[in-house]
């Protein structure tokens, strides 16, 4: 193929392979750096002795994602406080994009699940069990053999356990909880976000070292009522509240002179009521938002 049949092929796949990678990696920036580096090769490549492109530039994504996150949970070792996915903007509701349980894939609960895996069990977990490939195919892209990918997946769902963190609550209960959960904060008014929490919601922030948040998990109704009503009232209380879609739900990012200081996202349970607040605050994962809020 030539030059630009070449590129067009690589354009084609982008989406998808950002997806993957966002999912193995947890990072949009450390996705489209393992995308970059698999366009890099794929220019390099001798298309003529490739069948199947997109199986070729999936595994080469693959493989360069698995080799990241190693380092990647290397260096969690160091990292202060709780990790939490970077998030991103994705629109709800856009079936086009992906199906509803593809995008209750994109959920910080699901991808903070995916944590208990390996970097191999990760990947094939993903391939196998979310990007529907078959073993075969799954065995050819990460360079193993086929009893082994079965193995990894196998382990992993073992680890995953139940699907519970994969449950995506109607529009219409989202829509309630940010109302409800605005008013907490802003106002210091809890009685109409009470009965929407699980008596054992979480609430989990990430600040990297580099922003004020809670070094540990909050707990229990009654303690994180008391969080939000209280010092998340304090130390919130001069920001705008900007709503969006972020990672496959609605949520909440918060501007100071038009940039992002802290977005929020939720988890739910089966029966709909919100089990877990996810409040990132690190800066440097909060930089992808900076275009939409200004927007």
């Amino acid at each position: 193929m030539d030059a630009g049949e070449h590129e067009y092929v690589f354009e084609e796949e982008r989406p998808r392979l950002i997806g993957l990678a966002y999912r193995i990696l947890g990072s949009r920036a450390d996705a489209e750096d393992a995308v970059q580096d698999t366009w890099l090769k794929w220019r390099l490549a001798d298309t003529q002795a490739v069948d199947n492109p997109a199986a070729w530039l999936t595994a080469t994504c693959t493989r360069r994602c698995i080799d990241m996150l190693r380092s990647a949970h290397r260096k969690r070792v160091d990292y202060i406080g709780a990790w939490l996915p970077e998030p991103i903007h994705t629109p709800v509701g856009h079936a086009a994009a992906e199906s509803h349980e593809i995008a209750a894939t994109l959920t910080t609960a699901f991808l903070l699940m995916l944590e208990r895996l390996t970097p191999k069990e990760r990947a094939a977990y993903l391939l196998r069990e979310i990007f529907d490939m078959d073993y075969a195919a799954v065995a050819e892209a990460m360079e193993l053999r086929e009893p082994a990918v079965r193995k990894l997946v196998s382990r992993a769902k073992a680890a995953v356990g139940s699907d519970a963190v994969r449950h995506v609550a109607p529009l219409e209960r989202q829509q309630e909880l940010l109302a409800a959960f605005q008013a907490a904060v802003a106002e210091g008014a809890t009685a109409g976000l009470t009965r929407l929490l699980a008596e054992d919601i979480r609430v989990t922030a990430d600040g990297g070292g580099k922003a004020t948040a809670a070094r540990e998990p909050i707990e229990g109704r009654e303690a994180v009522l008391d969080f939000l009503a209280g010092r998340l009232h304090e130390w919130w209380r001069s920001y705008r509240w900007v709503e969006a879609a972020i990672n496959g739900q609605l949520g909440f990012i918060l501007t100071d002179a038009d940039a992002p200081v802290a977005a929020v996202t939720f988890g739910f349970d089966a029966e709909g009521r919100t089990s877990d607040v996810f409040i990132m605050r690190n800066p440097d994962k909060l930089a992808g938002l900076t275009a939409l809020v200004r927007h």
